[in-house]
């Protein structure tokens, strides 16, 4: 199991945070020497574990149908609505919201081929990702990926623990992308909504499906050659 990177400073946190609890509890002589330490040391196991538990990045096998979209993350589906999106693809789209806890991988894909663009970062409010408002005013990046023959916008949202999404592309100019492909993180119970044009594909999924990132198809797109 392949773990990021991005767990170091964490497990950093987690032994200074070990080491500064013995030592209080023995400054203060709640307990003996071996009993402080061991508690330090127990704090710091458990806290390492859970980040190199949170901070894995399994490999993922893509579904070879080129109409196929997959899941931008892991997680459960919570919703699935038809709304208007009027700031990149201006027309009527449906939106997949994923929701994942802090026990889901939170390491995110492309769900579509094509050119990926950072379109901007917006650092918003604190609300919790399962609220229907996290999905316009939470801290998110949006993406758009554009391909051969269809368009997908994706938010990545993060709620009030921690709020830090990362993406990995460049973000000043296009970058080329394959669906399942890796582009980027979000930490600590977050929420995607990838928004696909409704005339250009069907829904795959239902509210409460639980979704892998990368392999799990979640629409197809229309057509004769599909």
């Amino acid at each position: 199991m392949h773990i990021r990177q991005e767990v170091y400073p964490f497990i950093l946190v987690s032994v200074i945070t070990g080491v500064i609890l013995a030592l209080s509890l023995r400054a203060l002589r709640c307990s003996s020497l071996m009993t402080s330490m061991v508690t330090g040391l127990a704090i710091t196991a458990v806290c390492s574990a859970y980040f190199l538990y949170f901070f894995r990045d399994p490999e993922r096998t893509p579904p070879s149908n080129p109409c196929a979209v997959v899941s931008g993350a892991d997680g459960v589906v919570a919703s699935i609505d038809h709304l208007h999106e009027g700031a990149f693809l201006h027309t009527a789209c449906i939106r997949i919201s994923i929701f994942l806890s802090l026990f889901d991988v939170h390491v995110n894909r492309a769900p579509i081929s094509g050119q990926s663009t950072f379109k901007g970062y917006f650092p918003g409010k604190r609300y919790f990702t399962f609220q229907e408002k996290s999905s316009q005013f939470n801290q998110h990046n949006t993406i758009l990926i554009e391909g051969d023959h269809i368009r997908c916008l994706v938010y990545q949202i993060v709620g009030p623990v921690c709020r830090r999404v990362v993406y990995w592309p460049a973000h000043d100019r296009p970058t080329p992308v394959a669906a399942g492909e890796r582009i980027g993180m979000m930490k600590f119970g977050s929420r995607m909504d990838i928004y696909l044009p409704a005339s250009d594909v069907i829904a795959m999924v239902h509210p409460g499906d639980r979704v892998r990132a990368g392999e799990t198809i979640i629409a197809k797109r229309k057509g004769i050659s599909c």
